[in-house]
């Protein structure tokens, strides 16, 4: 919502001023003193401003970079003590993977720690099943989590944090964990997982919990705490520990420039953006309004501009008056010259008794040449000299006509040109006739437009006669045709048949407008103020459809539209194309697009057979296994029949996992005809990632997905684009594999998110991975048919991808991912538009 400015007492004078000074410009010297008060008040002002802005620009940057340095400061020293406690915890965890570490050595060294440590809340040992091996929580520790020996780990983010220092085998944060109590504040608290890993295999994690409030308590130091409201926020700018910001001033919901706060917010390391320190500093200054040196200043520069704005009223006064004769008399003058037809006043006797400028430089002949002078005249050529004595006669006599009469002029270069002159008597103030005035206008120009336009509508004729398309014109509800050139004879003869039929097929008809007849004599309804029929009007819904002929057997491509013919009436013209061989190469292209897009799914399912075969050996074992187990328990005898029941759902789980595996396979592969429907595309990037998170596993690849909510669906073949999804995954997958990246750094990321493209909602999905991205020389013909950069590829997968998108009305792109001047990946992306 916009914010009104408050009008300034000086607005309204300066808006008069304006006013007067484009009505009546006055000379230089007037000028001068007339601007001089006016500019001194503005300078006056505009130093005064001036001056106290930077006066407090100045004092708001001084304290800014204050807090900035604290701010920083502080978090270098709670940087540093979580990088200590951290080493610490490291340090037990290669002890208790060395074996130097028991439980009962494990309690003590938790102990000491926890003693030297006041924002640790308690140590956990906890295994590679999650179960906790051992346990020592500090007497201060208020948290609702039970870290028991022997209890299986349940807490969400304490197992997503557990799952990440497993696969990065790296210390690792968690995300700012907050317990809600009933009668209490809520608990919030930190978690640091140290992995334990033996010889390269994982054997648990270290897991220390820190309270925010001892970390705010004993790593920020007093000066700074006492100085500022410091708080910890997580990445929402929710107050987790310490004070939060101090309500604003109610005047600042109307006035926001007289309060601003100075407040600064940096990360801290190591835990990451999850966690931010906050620091706002206490108001000190009295501020710019609360100056008593600002108001005296305010007062006497409102006195010295009011004095300054008194001189000027006075002298606008006195140049007003100067100037009154002056205007008017410009503006009769500039009223006259303006005038671009050519005027020329005679008495009742026939002399010239006046011309305008516009007469002068049509003729070429000065006023001095022309007043007074007496037929013949000297613009008169010497051909035409009779005939225009005779015109001159009858103005004189009064026998003129209102539309005027045409004649030649001779300019006083010996040129002659076409004027039309218009004759009406002339008279007095008393009523009296004292002559007659004639106004002349050049038609040279429409003369040769005319005569342009003749030529041009026969060559325009000859035209469409040649075209190749048919082209008719017809008036609506009417049979009658008003043109048809040589192909649309040749295809309907000279009737309204065929335009009718071609207006009928390439779209529906619809009214426009009706109006009851009421005339009794039977004559048309003409619109008085259009001049349009008011029956029925018929519209088609498209400008632009291909319709199929029997009687012709061809294709043809109709546009029409509306036209005023030359009598006024409303007529349609339709121009017909024939696109019979266009079309049969569009179904030729069409049939060898759907193979293509057969076969590439066909050799991708080839290329991830050994992929398919090892994920369905996974289920069909587990049966196996499952089945066994069950012979051999009821062989001994030692088998319930809950038991029995809970091993059969398993096997039968397992059945349905293979079942669902093949069924996605089955329906990739399937070949079929496009169907666009309206899809989900969280349905179809599922069954993607299903499809692809094959090949990903076989190659030791993590997939990571960023889907936004409440996609809108998009009118595509889901078939299609899921087959783009799995090339452009396993293309990823592939490229990080033969660059031998370590497996943290084997990490593919598919997003789908909306946004807009040429003004257009669209959705876009894109695959980054952190291969070794693709040169220069390859980026120019990636999508190119049969080019490709492996040994045994076919160069056909980006080129078929690149069509399909395309064939949905979207665009594809390839990009290399920098870090300076290293290529660390490469980004496929592509956009489908909603509508």
């Amino acid at each position: 919502m916009s914010k009104t400015l408050p009008t300034s007492p000086l607005t309204p004078l300066i808006n008069r001023w304006r006013h007067w000074w484009r009505q009546q410009p006055p000379n230089r010297q007037d000028r001068f003193a007339f601007i001089a008060p006016l500019a001194a008040v503005v300078l006056f002002m505009a130093a005064i401003t001036t001056a106290f802005w930077y006066l407090r620009y100045e004092e708001i940057v001084r304290e800014q970079e204050v807090v900035r340095r604290d701010v920083e400061y502080a978090q270098q020293r709670l940087r540093l003590r979580l990088l200590d406690k951290q080493e610490q915890i490291m340090r037990m965890a290669r002890d208790i993977a060395n074996r130097e570490t028991d439980n009962k050595a494990f309690s003590g060294e938790a102990q000491t720690l926890l003693n030297q440590s006041p924002e640790l809340a308690s140590l956990t040992w906890v295994d590679a099943r999650q179960h906790v091996h051992a346990s020592y929580a500090s007497a201060s520790n208020n948290s609702t989590m039970s870290f028991l020996t022997g209890n299986v780990v349940s807490h969400t983010e304490t197992l997503n944090t557990f799952h990440l220092a497993r696969d990065l085998q790296q210390p690792v944060y968690s995300q700012p964990i907050i317990e809600k109590r009933t009668n209490a504040a809520p608990y919030t608290h930190l978690q640091l997982q140290v992995p334990i890993v033996t010889h390269g295999k994982f054997e648990g994690v270290l897991l220390a919990e820190y309270t925010m409030d001892g970390m705010l308590r004993f790593a920020v130091p007093n000066e700074i705490a006492n100085r500022y409201a410091v708080s910890l926020r997580d990445v929402n700018n929710n107050v987790l520990a310490g004070q939060a910001n101090k309500a604003r001033p109610k005047v600042t919901e109307v006035l926001p420039w007289l309060f601003q706060t100075n407040e600064y917010e940096v990360p801290i390391t190591p835990v990451g953006y999850a966690l931010s320190l906050h620091a706002q500093a206490y108001r000190t200054s009295q501020g710019l309004i609360g100056n008593g040196v600002f108001w005296l200043v305010a007062v006497l520069s409102a006195m010295t501009a009011w004095m300054l704005i008194g001189t000027w009223r006075h002298t606008r006064r006195r140049v007003q008056a100067q100037q009154a004769l002056v205007v008017e008399t410009n503006f009769r003058r500039a009223m006259e010259n303006s005038i671009l037809t050519g005027m020329r006043a005679m008495d009742l006797k026939g002399r010239i008794t006046y011309v305008n400028a516009a007469f002068c430089q049509m003729t070429g002949w000065t006023e001095n040449e022309l007043v007074g002078r007496v037929p013949p005249f000297p613009y008169w050529p010497e051909e035409d000299r009779d005939t225009l004595e005779q015109k001159l006669a009858q103005e004189l006599q009064g026998d003129t006509t209102a539309s005027g009469f045409q004649v030649r002029v001779k300019r006083k270069s010996g040129e002659v040109f076409d004027a039309r002159l218009y004759v009406s008597p002339l008279v007095d103030a008393r009523g009296q006739q004292t002559g007659w005035m004639t106004s002349m206008t050049d038609i040279t120009e429409p003369n040769r437009i005319r005569e342009q336009l003749s030529a041009a509508h026969d060559r325009f004729t000859t035209v469409l006669e040649g075209l190749d398309a048919s082209v008719s014109v017809a008036p609506l509800g009417s049979k009658e045709l008003l043109f048809a050139n040589k192909l649309y004879r040749q295809w309907f003869a000279t009737t309204t048949q065929g335009h009718l039929s071609l207006v009928t097929q390439a779209g529906q008809p619809r009214t426009l407008s009706t109006s009851e007849a009421s005339d009794e004599d039977g004559e048309d309804q003409d619109d008085g103020l259009m001049g349009l029929p008011t029956e029925g009007i018929t519209e088609t819904k498209t400008e632009n459809a291909e319709i199929f002929l029997p009687e012709l057997g061809k294709w043809l491509e109709v546009r029409s539209r509306y036209l005023n013919w030359v009598d006024g009436r409303l007529a349609q013209m339709v121009i017909a194309s024939d696109i019979t061989p266009r079309r049969q190469a569009e179904e030729q292209a069409q049939m060898q697009a759907e193979r293509a897009q057969s076969a590439s799914r066909l050799i991708t399912m080839g290329e991830m057979a050994s992929s398919v075969a090892h994920e369905l050996n996974q289920p069909l074992t587990a049966i196996s296994n499952y089945c066994s187990g069950i012979v051999s328990r009821i062989k001994a005898n030692n088998l319930t029949e809950e038991e029995l029941l809970k091993a059969l759902e398993k096997t039968a789980h397992q059945a349905q996992r293979a079942g669902q595996i093949i069924q996605r396979i089955r329906s990739f592969v399937k070949r079929s005809e496009p169907n666009r429907t309206p899809s989900d595309v969280a349905a179809m990037v599922n069954e993607a990632v299903e499809l692809a998170g094959i090949e990903m596993r076989r190659r030791q690849v993590r997939l990571t997905q960023v889907v936004a909510a409440r996609l809108p669906a998009i009118n595509v073949d889901p078939i299609l684009i899921e087959q783009v999804l799995v090339n452009l995954m396993r293309n990823a997958a592939e490229s990080i594999d033969l660059t031998k990246r370590p497996l943290t750094q084997r990490d593919v990321e598919l997003k789908v998110l909306p946004r807009s493209e040429e003004g257009q909602a669209v959705v876009e999905f894109s695959v980054t991975d952190t291969g070794r991205g693709l040169p220069p020389e390859v980026m120019e013909h990636l999508f190119e048919a049969f080019f490709s950069t492996k040994s045994e590829g076919m160069g056909i997968g980006l080129n078929l991808c690149r069509s399909i998108v395309e064939s949905h009305q979207g665009r594809m792109k390839a990009e290399n991912i920098y870090n300076g001047a290293d290529i660390t990946g490469c980004r496929f992306s592509f956009w489908i538009p909603v509508r």
